[in-house]
């Protein structure tokens, strides 16, 4: 079966990796048909393992490579595929959307935590299908109040972020 491995905190605040090297920890833990897509960690591969086992496999594999904490959020083909279907904004140059990849029900801590932060003017926040969306001006990512509580440790577990037109690239090399 074909995955997507999304890992969470990859080429950011110290930790650095090229995707070469995690594409061969994934070759190494016994995975097939490896690739990389853009430098933030997305792997896709192949595997005849179920998610479950794959997370707990790679996680370790990658936390021994390169002596960090890995967390990482397997999704099939049809799991990946709706995110990039489930997008609730209409696209606008002006504007980023992320959707996040997560443990079951990080969409409703999300969505609490977005209510009580204060909003830029056209930052939206919407779950479908139990995937939290949310729409930011460009340039407020980082700064956003929601920006902010993202980066929470108590969050670093429970999900991680894309753009959404990573998905559309990751669906490409899934095919």
């Amino acid at each position: 079966m074909k995955y997507c491995a999304f890992l969470r905190g990859v080429n950011v605040k110290g930790t650095n990796m090229k995707m070469a090297e995690v594409c061969q920890v994934f070759k190494d833990a016994g995975m097939k048909d490896v690739i990389s897509i853009l430098a933030s960690g997305n792997i896709v591969f192949s595997s005849d393992k179920s998610a479950d086992e794959l997370k707990i496999i790679l996680e370790k594999a990658m936390s021994e490579y390169f002596s960090y904490e890995a967390f990482l959020f397997i999704k099939s083909h049809q799991e990946t595929e709706s995110f990039w279907k489930g997008i609730p904004f209409e696209k606008n140059e002006d504007l980023h959307i992320y959707s996040f990849v997560g443990m079951p029900g990080v969409e409703n801590i999300l969505m609490e935590e977005f209510e009580k932060a204060t909003q830029a003017e056209n930052e939206k926040a919407e779950i479908v299908n139990d995937i939290f969306y949310w729409q930011v001006p460009k340039g407020n990512t980082l700064d956003s109040t929601f920006g902010k509580i993202l980066g929470k440790k108590s969050l670093k577990d429970q999900m991680t972020s894309r753009n959404v037109n990573t998905f559309e690239k990751v669906l490409k090399k899934m095919e």
